[in-house]
């Protein structure tokens, strides 16, 4: 437990942004009473949009919204705030101009650019020696493929870049560096080093001064400049990158020990996983789809990547065209009352692209011997029951293989994320799993997020000072 004497000396209140898929949220920690209060100051709707054929981030959208959310927070907090901290999703970066400023708007990772690509480094560096050189698991949306395809978009490979996050801060008036929790996403990464393998740039091709300087967790990266510096909340502002990766801040949020317990990520990806001392990068993780990201701390994030909520979203966004709008909670309530026809490999790969969901989950179906579902009022529920009850056989899956490469049982479930709140998916999963599923919190990346600031804000980021930073916080 934390003592009112351990509190942060100036009591000044902080800033966290999340960058979502779906939604950009800035949040603000204030000091009541000695204790803690989060509040969500602003939301900001996002999801990638299509331009000329691809898929992009609206990056003047998500800065403007950011921006008004701080000024919110600003009004809100007269007795100042002590430090911002940005965490998002990873592998998406912006190029920058001599100027400094973006040469166009960010690619998002679900752009069909990569699969070139990701042809052509398999050819030069074998997906198996990849993942043995990373730990990160050779998926088509990580940096490095994107990087080797930008030159075929016009993009000068030379320009110097810098992912979603860190850019943030970089906008806020921070230096342009790359968090190392967010940097082992890249695929770029020297397991050995922590640092980026300069002998992997050179295989493939990509310029290595391009690449921005790695930095741990907790690290202040500059103060808050430009407009936003005039105002007196804002004057003396640290720009701290805590873990700049979604989940790895969402696992730092979890107040307690993962010794012996997994965890489930659950947004547009699922994740699933636990926490390891070393990186696991036997062939068997590999085929297995298990990935090894920095954790805030020290350690590594051992999961895998699951097609996530994604896939209600694109239906939901599909009905609503036709004026078919649910809610996502009507729809899990009315999903309980029906059976599925079958289950799907949430994981195949046209389920991973942007469109024709709904064909697509009928395919994947189909292939499996399963009826097909009419795509008409009233059947909405029986496609969200097929994927609840396939995300869940899914996770139960990758449990008995994060077991077996573990050598040893775990005991519980841990669920993080807005997938929390979905009790049929948590109930499903405990079926299909055997162990009890605890949900977490829904905001689990802000959590993580404001307790990196704190921890590095007493100079001790350590796994015991980020755990009882967020027990505080989730006890608030």
């Amino acid at each position: 437990m934390i003592a009112q004497g351990d509190l942060p000396a100036e009591n000044k209140a902080r800033v966290a942004i999340d960058l979502g898929a779906e939604s950009c949220r800035v949040s603000l920690l204030r000091w009541r009473d000695g204790g803690p209060l989060i509040e969500l100051i602003h939301r900001i709707p996002n999801g990638p949009v299509h331009r000329d054929n691809s898929l992009h981030w609206p990056l003047a959208a998500i800065l403007s919204g950011i921006e008004e959310g701080l000024r919110k927070a600003a009004e809100q907090a007269p007795e100042g705030i002590a430090s911002i901290a940005v965490d998002g999703w990873a592998v998406d970066y912006v190029r920058l101009g001599a100027d400094g400023k973006p040469l166009r708007e960010p690619y998002c990772y679900r752009d069909e650019r990569t699969l070139a690509s990701k042809d052509a480094v398999d050819a030069i560096v074998p997906p198996k020696e990849l993942f043995c050189l990373t730990g990160a698991q050779p998926l088509r949306i990580n940096t490095l493929y994107q990087l080797l395809a930008d030159p075929a978009c016009g993009i000068d490979a030379h320009a110097p870049w810098v992912c979603l996050p860190e850019y943030v801060l970089y906008w806020l008036g921070g230096k342009r560096v790359a968090e190392y929790t967010n940097a082992t996403h890249t695929g770029l990464i020297d397991l050995e080093t922590g640092d980026w393998s300069r002998a992997l740039f050179e295989r493939l091709g990509l310029v290595f001064d391009a690449a921005p300087p790695i930095v741990p967790a907790g690290t202040v990266v500059g103060r808050v400049q430009g407009p936003l510096a005039a105002l007196d909340a804002f004057s003396e502002t640290d720009l701290i990158a805590p873990a700049c990766h979604d989940t790895a801040s969402a696992i730092a949020g979890i107040p307690v020990s993962l010794e012996s317990t997994a965890y489930i990520c659950s947004g547009t990806w699922s994740l699933v996983g636990t926490l390891v001392h070393k990186p696991i990068t036997r062939t068997e993780a590999m085929e297995a789809r298990y990935t090894n990201q920095g954790a805030a701390s020290g350690g590594f994030c051992f999961h895998t990547n699951v097609n996530g909520m994604w896939l209600v979203k694109q239906c939901m966004d599909a009905w609503s065209t036709q004026g078919r709008t649910w809610t996502i909670e009507d729809l899990v309530r009315e999903a309980a009352a029906r059976s599925a026809p079958g289950i799907i490999d949430v994981d195949a790969e046209p389920l991973l692209l942007d469109g024709n969901m709904l064909e697509r989950i009928n395919h994947e179906l189909s292939l499996r011997g399963f009826a097909t579902i009419p795509d008409v009022a009233g059947n909405e529920p029986l496609f969200a029951r097929v994927i609840f009850e396939s995300l869940a056989s899914r996770y139960a899956s990758a449990l008995t293989h994060l077991e077996e490469m573990l050598g040893r049982k775990l005991d519980r479930i841990h669920v993080l994320g807005g997938g929390s709140r979905n009790r049929l998916l948590t109930q499903l999963t405990a079926q299909r799993t055997g162990l009890p599923v605890k949900a977490g919190e829904a905001e689990s990346s802000t959590i993580g997020n404001f307790a990196v600031q704190l921890a590095a804000g007493s100079r001790t980021l350590s796994i015991e000072a980020v755990r009882a930073w967020a027990a505080r916080l989730c006890a608030s």
